[in-house]
């Protein structure tokens, strides 16, 4: 066990693989987020409601990541850093599951909306994990090993959970990510060390950052941003003539590509 963030901490299966473990969690998570927005006009058709409609699909996804994010990580502040990881990866498991599997439009929403409630905060967590497995030295390289996960899940996740979502049913895409999710929960236990909370850790200490106008003013950044690149995916299937001229296997071409749809 470490010694609350004082020593590095040695990983029982090998630093690499607790690395791949921590950044499958980011492809898991980034891929039941993305994924939904290719698949949006097919959520639509099979819930019987437009696309603009399916829409509220993403923004549930998204109430979950903000509202999420800063409770959870507050609620956890003085656990144990690995049960931490391993209860946000059982939340992906549950709500990617339900929403492979409810049948009407609000409980969808529901399930994209309990979805959403880890993606931040598994984030942060595994970040703090990956940091306290290497010198200080190495830090921002683990971290950014760790990030890998989430580009893989733009690159390799979306346009095969696409092609999925297409060939199977969008509930398969959702099906295949909640089961990642539980075998995350098995790799974690396997792979990383257990990992206590710092010493002066407290739900309060962890709120005290909103006291700081960096913090607000990045949050605007990436408000702005992240809205006009999911506001422009998600209307370019309805309101985008040119993208309507395409067959879905041009889709999957330009997901590849690193274009969104």
């Amino acid at each position: 066990m470490a010694e609350k963030g004082r020593n590095v901490v040695q990983a029982p299966r090998g630093l690499a693989f607790a690395q791949i473990v921590l950044g499958l969690g980011g492809l898991f998570i980034g891929t039941g987020e993305f994924a939904s927005m290719g698949l949006l006009p097919y959520m639509a058709a099979s819930t019987h409601v437009s696309v603009p409609q399916a829409g509220n699909l993403i923004s549930a996804y998204a109430l979950g990541v903000v509202l999420g994010s800063p409770l959870l990580a507050v609620l956890t502040a003085r656990m144990e850093r690995r049960r931490v990881l391993i209860i946000l990866a059982a939340i992906v498991f549950v709500g990617n599951v339900a929403s492979a599997i409810v049948p009407d439009f609000f409980g969808l929403g529901v399930a994209r909306f309990l979805a959403g409630l880890p993606h931040g905060a598994y984030y942060g967590t595994a970040s703090i994990v990956a940091a306290a497995m290497v010198p200080p030295s190495k830090r921002a390289q683990a971290i950014g090993h760790v990030m890998l996960g989430l580009a893989a899940a733009n690159l390799i996740g979306v346009p095969a959970a696409t092609w999925l979502g297409q060939a199977f049913g969008w509930r398969s895409t959702f099906g295949v990510v909640g089961a990642g999710g539980l075998l995350l929960i098995f790799l974690l236990l396997w792979a990383l060390p257990m990992i206590d909370a710092e010493d002066n850790a407290s739900p309060m200490k962890e709120l005290s950052a909103f006291r700081r106008p960096q913090i607000w003013l990045t949050l605007a950044v990436a408000t702005v941003g992240f809205g006009g690149m999911f506001q422009s995916t998600v209307t370019s299937h309805q309101h985008s003539p040119t993208l309507h001229m395409f067959r879905p296997t041009t889709f999957r071409f330009i997901s590849l590509c690193g274009v969104s749809e």
